[in-house]
């Protein structure tokens, strides 16, 4: 197999990372090959299937041009600092240059001990590996910036957690594995040589319009601040909810990143939370905003070296950095639930309109995706979908009073209802990775049955509402089939099979 490997990071000073060879597992079987993101990367899907692959997705071989290293990062954990984190179950192979000439780090997740691992073991289990799998393939198909898996390979060698549990191993491909905690790594040490060389690198390799820039620091946070705007708005657009927003799993390049006790809401309410371990609710659906300035903000704080050697105005130039989030982050915001309302250009006092409907669907614990997609189809039918939806029948009093605000809205608007719909139904996903159904394959994954995986991934890989109907596949089902299909996998859970919680693996 050839990987076209260009190792940059490895080549930064050894302060940056720590030299570590993957520990070989005993009885490596592969479970899935992303043949999409192959291609993309200018891989053969079909070398990824044979043993060397295997042996390679493993950690029980090394490819031609590998240098594997762990990274080292420290961060905010639910706000308290750790001044060293650091890669401590995942390798990088190497950064892989495709033949368009883009450069992705090819990450083993799960791949053994490191010297960042302290008291872990190095491992990952099954279950996280192929929720990881799944979500992140669900993000690209919804269209939102995200780290993607490769291959997933299960060890054959068990891993103890409260019990053991079958172990795996994640290929993760990442346009960059730098974090906000990278660069409080350095902070914390006061060593502003390399906080330079971190910022230098960063800017060459994913900001290179801003090499040539009068104050390069200043305009690198402010890009930062603005992708992460956009990511934070996405997520928020389609009911995600990170679960753990660290700073070092905050990605300088706003790519969905780390999906620990990461879930999609079923009913609205800005307070969900599923994270085990977020007894406060910091990361819940609503407070996702306000977490990502706040990690930016330090990021701010270890580039005031920075900053300063640019302006006497660095604590000036920090703020305006973090403002440009909160603006960005409004529009942003704005123009993603606009466009769910079927509104072209929305505007400010649009805000009102949207936020109304939010609460009418949080008064009615109504259904976050379905109400959105049943939304998609009231310029044709009047809403008589959404009253079903919000409110058990037809449209009540209070859903009846806001459809005829939004009609009133959309008569200034010149598309037919028949575009609108289309346009509603490019922006409200039919489907979406439901915490049941995540949870109901992965049990399966677990008892070595593979198939309800498969189905639920062939799912989530078309989100979007095709003539009313989910299909499983680009083929192979008659109208009944796909009927049933989009049935199942659209319904929220019953009362017994709601998840309240989700884990890291860790």
């Amino acid at each position: 197999m050839i990987f076209a490997f260009d190792n940059t990071y490895a080549r930064l000073p050894y302060r940056f990372h720590a030299r570590v060879i993957p520990t070989a597992v005993a009885r490596p079987t592969l479970l899935q090959v992303n043949e999409d993101l192959a291609h993309q990367l200018g891989l053969n899907p079909s070398e990824l299937r044979n043993q060397e692959a295997t042996d390679i997705f493993a950690g029980n071989r090394l490819p031609e041009g590998a240098e594997p290293l762990a990274m080292a990062y420290a961060g905010h954990q639910f706000g308290s600092f750790v001044p060293q984190l650091g890669d401590g179950r995942a390798i990088l192979l190497g950064e892989l240059v495709t033949p368009r000439g883009m450069r992705f780090d090819i990450q083993l997740k799960g791949a053994g001990r490191t010297p960042f691992s302290r008291a872990g073991d190095g491992r990952a289990w099954l279950g996280p590996v192929l929720r990881e799998y799944l979500v992140s393939e669900a993000m690209h198909s919804l269209g939102i910036s995200t780290t993607r898996g490769l291959a997933a390979v299960a060890t054959g060698e068990p891993v103890y957690r409260e019990h053991p549990l079958p172990g795996a191993i994640l290929t993760r491909v990442a346009g960059s594995h730098v974090r906000v905690g990278t660069f409080e790594y350095f902070r914390a040490r006061q060593d502003s040589a390399a906080l330079k060389t971190l910022a230098d690198y960063v800017i060459a390799r994913h900001y290179p319009a801003l090499a040539e820039a009068e104050q390069p620091y200043g305009e690198l946070l402010e890009a930062v601040a603005t992708r992460q705007a956009d990511l934070i708005a996405a997520w928020m657009s389609v009911g995600f909810i990170h679960g753990v927003m660290n700073t070092d799993n905050t990605s300088i390049i706003g790519e969905t990143i780390d999906y620990g006790p990461c879930a999609f809401m079923d009913s609205y309410d800005p307070t969900t939370v599923f994270s085990s371990i977020d007894y406060r609710g910091r990361y819940a659906y609503g407070n996702q905003a306000r977490i990502a300035h706040w990690n930016l903000s330090s990021l701010a704080l270890s580039f005031r070296p920075l900053l300063e050697q640019e302006s006497d105005q660095a604590a000036a130039r920090a703020t305006a950095a973090l403002d440009l989030f909160q603006t960005r982050f409004d529009q942003a915001w704005l123009s993603c639930f606009g466009r769910k309302l079927g509104i072209t250009n929305a505007r400010n006092e649009d805000r009102t309109l949207i936020k109304d409907f939010l609460d009418l669907l949080a008064r009615h614990r109504a259904d976050f995706t379905n109400s959105f997609s049943a939304l998609c189809s009231a310029p044709e039918d009047g809403g008589e979908a959404l009253g079903r939806e919000v409110e058990r029948r037809n449209p009540g009093e209070a859903c009846a009073n806001w459809l005829a605000r939004w009609h009133q809205r959309l008569a200034s608007d010149p598309r037919t209802n028949a575009e609108r719909s289309q346009m509603m139904r490019q922006a409200n996903p039919a489907v979406i990775p439901r915490n049941h159904r995540v949870e109901q394959a992965l049990d399966a994954a677990v008892e070595g049955d593979m198939k309800p995986f498969e189905r639920l991934l062939a799912v989530v890989r078309r989100p979007w509402m095709d003539g009313g109907t989910v299909r499983a596949s680009d083929g192979g089902h008659d109208a009944g089939e796909d009927a049933e299909i989009s049935a199942f996998y659209r319904a929220p859970p019953k009362p017994q099979e709601v998840v309240q919680y989700t884990f890291c693996g860790t």
